[in-house]
């Protein structure tokens, strides 16, 4: 996550390198609350962003995510807080792929800024991806401190993450597909599965083995899985 780490499931690539854009989920109101002016939902949308920028410019610094401490930086109640955020997994959860977008964003565009003509947009992408895990200072802190919640938050089949992750590597796969005719060895929904939870598994050798994962073997399995089969 150099730069900034870990905002909508896929980011777009074309042949213009556009930057990936995202959304964000913002908890609805309570029904039993009486309707409220347009002023007034803008307003909760843009604590909840502030909320999720905040946590994310904590997290890349290495900072742990207090909840008290974030509502005393932004000047609201725990109660306000966690009313727009839900939990504070959730929240990291949130904060994590806000990180990861402009993560993968700025993969693309070092990528494509350095690709030769004819080679594939998917493995060199991923190498960049890998590079930049492997210097986030603030993803090591948090492994270290809440390896239990960081791996649940990256790994969750039904989260943001993983699912964003899954998706943007379909995109890559598509492109390289129709760009350069690549014959991947399964169904590319399957194969970008595949490829990000080999990236997931770097984590794990972390944790549980507690040696630094070998980034530079995983993005050569990685490719040799990208380019299985080649016209």
């Amino acid at each position: 996550m150099e730069g900034s780490v870990v905002a909508n499931s896929a980011a777009r690539t074309g042949r213009t390198r556009q930057r990936a854009r995202g959304a964000e989920i913002a908890p609805a109101s309570p029904l039993t609350r009486p309707p409220e002016r347009n002023g007034t939902r803008a307003s909760r949308s843009d604590l909840t962003a502030r909320i999720v920028s905040t946590a994310a410019r904590w997290l890349y610094q290495g900072r742990r995510v207090d909840m008290q401490g974030l509502a005393d930086e932004l000047g609201v109640s725990r109660v306000t807080l966690f009313r727009r955020v839900g939990s504070r997994e959730e929240l990291i959860s949130q904060a994590l792929w806000r990180l990861t977008e402009r993560m993968l964003a700025i993969a693309i565009e070092r990528w494509e800024a350095e690709r030769p003509d004819g080679e594939l947009h998917t493995p060199g992408t991923i190498r960049h991806i890998n590079a930049m895990v492997a210097g986030s200072a603030g993803l090591r802190r948090l492994l270290d401190d809440e390896p239990a919640l960081t791996l649940r938050v990256i790994t969750d089949p039904r989260g943001r993450i993983q699912r964003g992750i899954v998706a943007f590597n379909e995109e890559l796969l598509r492109r390289d597909m129709e760009e350069f005719a690549l014959v991947p060895i399964i169904e590319p929904s399957a194969l970008a599965y595949a490829l990000a939870r080999l990236g997931e598994s770097l984590f794990y050798v972390e944790v549980l083995a507690a040696r630094k994962p070998d980034m530079a073997a995983a993005s050569r399995l990685q490719q040799a899985l990208i380019e299985g089969i080649l016209p």
